[in-house]
């Protein structure tokens, strides 16, 4: 490698001018800022963006049925349990795979797998769903590593495109990116909702069957549409500057180096802080996915309504979602606004302490309704500014942060599948509360550490 100037350290972009940019970077600099808000990077947000809400509109209302419409010895909470014991796993793996495949490849690797998971939704059997499932997790874990890389990397070059902090640009990108991806809960969900009241009626004896597979055939269709729009991103560069897209897979040094940096993150201070809040952003989501719609919409008013709530809880979190990207300006401001969704959903599990049972009136579907709303709220600050706070917090090893992300998250969402038809729905409650209360001093401990030897440089 040749030695770095002022200006590649300063734009991160790698000092070897022999090593391509890809197809379509623009090479920047500072007097790009002179475009304004726009950069090339908005375009490459956009793209990502809608194609996991067209993915994830497909997949997301499906796993929220999963413990509904699968009820047969529990082989709808088994399979996504063995989902997210397999993405745990897997996410150990992952950033070699990003690095290896370049970002772009692996976004469109990873969405190879939710494609045969909603397949094997067809034919719903112990046969189809795991091995589904195990590929799933695979390719899961790819798929949200490369994410989060191709997003924090567009966003540092639109910052620098546009001359704008990379606090602001990175909340920006996430806030835009989380929103259209939690709006999947409200499309999907509605979708949904419509279906299965439609297969119901045209059954003519209560059984949806028919609307299930006819849900499952205009999901396949969305995921269609999600993957072709993936095939336009540009390729960005890895967090890892001197590969790129069009580069030859690593040397094994190469490789050693590179899982050493990605196990090195376990024994790093403020990466076992935040362990709590990972954990806890994949127990959150297990509740809403699994126990919420099992244990509470479905007994009052039926699998179906299932996606009318849901879609609810969708609509919360894109809105919450925008809203904690554009006030996101910088660490400070990324612990106020996960402390408004720690707050929201710490509302709505001590009163779900008190109120379990819901019958099938108007006044319980508003109180569900709040409910839903409020655990909105809470993901999308979660999503937001956890995602903007590992961009800031590790700008040289945003695969392997991303991925410790995934593993803690995967595997407390696996555990609490698991667990769930065994563990009594007053002890949830209560070890959500308690790991709520803890992750979050344990956060703000990291933050205020931060900020006190930011002062202090």
């Amino acid at each position: 490698m040749t030695g770095s100037s002022e200006d590649d350290s300063f734009f991160n972009i790698p000092p070897n001018p022999s090593v391509p940019l890809g197809d379509n970077l623009p090479v920047l600099t500072r007097s790009d800022s002179s475009i304004g808000n726009w950069s090339p990077y908005l375009r490459d947000l956009h793209i990502l963006s809608f194609s996991f809400l067209f993915t994830f509109l497909a997949y997301s209302a499906l796993q929220n049925l999963e413990s509904s419409i699968h009820e047969d010895d529990g082989l709808g909470s088994t399979s996504v349990g063995v989902l997210y014991l397999s993405l745990t796993f897997s996410s150990l793996g992952a950033p070699l795979f990003v690095v290896w495949l370049g970002t772009k490849r692996a976004l469109l690797v990873g969405l190879s797998g939710y494609w045969v998971f909603t397949a094997a939704n067809l034919y719903p059997t112990w046969t189809t769903m795991i091995p589904a499932s195990l590929f799933l997790g695979f390719t899961a874990s790819i798929l949200w590593c490369a994410e989060g890389t191709y997003l924090t990397c567009a966003a540092k070059r639109h910052a620098i495109s546009c001359n704008i902090s990379e606090e602001t640009a990175i909340g920006t990108f996430n806030g835009e990116f989380w929103s259209l991806f939690a709006s999947n809960q409200v499309v999907g969900n509605l979708v949904s909702l419509g279906l299965l009241y439609y297969g119901k009626g045209s059954s003519g004896s209560g059984d949806s069957s028919s609307g299930t597979t006819l849900l499952v055939i205009v999901f396949l269709g969305s995921m269609a549409v999600g993957t072709t729009l993936a095939f336009f991103l540009t390729p960005q560069y890895s967090s890892y500057s001197t590969i790129s897209e069009d580069s030859l897979p690593l040397t094994p040094a190469g490789n050693r180096d590179l899982a050493k940096r990605m196990f090195a993150l376990l024994h790093e201070k403020k990466m076992v802080m935040l362990i709590g809040i990972l954990i806890y952003t994949g127990l959150q989501q297990a509740f809403i996915w699994g126990d919420f719609t099992k244990d509470i919409i479905t007994p009052a008013f039926g699998v179906a309504w299932v996606g009318g709530v849901m879609a609810i809880y969708g609509a919360s979190d894109a809105i919450s979602s925008v809203v904690a990207g554009r006030f996101s300006t910088g660490v400070p401001a990324i612990a106020a606004i996960t402390c408004v969704g720690a707050i929201a959903q710490g509302f709505a599990l001590t009163l779900l302490c008190f109120k379990q049972q819901f019958g099938g009136g108007g006044i319980d579907l508003l109180l569900l309704s709040g409910l839903a709303i409020a655990w909105g709220v809470g993901d999308a600050t979660f999503n937001t500014q956890i995602s903007a706070l590992l961009g800031i917090f590790y700008p040289d090893d945003t695969e392997a942060a991303f991925a410790q992300w995934k593993i803690w998250q995967s595997a407390a969402t696996s555990a609490a599948f698991f667990a769930s038809p065994r563990t009594d729905f007053f002890i949830k409650l209560y070890v959500l509360l308690a790991v709520l209360v803890l992750s979050m001093v344990a956060l703000l401990f990291v933050i205020m550490r931060q900020n006190g030897s930011g002062a202090r440089r």
